[in-house]
């Protein structure tokens, strides 16, 4: 099942309603996750949301995959 961000940050939203917790989409990007070769791409932007700050998301990834090369480009949707 594919999810467009715009459906993405409408479920996460949902669930911090749920817990009476207020949201705001910064931007949205792609991130291309290959396990095989631990490496993680951030990328892109979202037509409705605009360009996130991808260095923020890295380093959140970061702590999550710390032996993974992680990196991120402003280029491609």
């Amino acid at each position: 099942m594919s999810s467009t961000q715009a459906d993405i940050y409408d479920e996460v939203e949902e669930v911090l309603k749920k817990l009476q917790l207020k949201s705001k989409c910064l931007g949205g990007g792609r991130i291309n996750h290959d396990a095989e070769n631990k490496t993680i791409k951030v990328y892109g932007y979202s037509q409705g949301f605009g360009k996130a700050d991808h260095k923020v998301s890295v380093n959140l990834i970061k702590k999550k995959y710390p032996d993974y090369e992680i990196t991120w480009s402003d280029e491609g949707y």
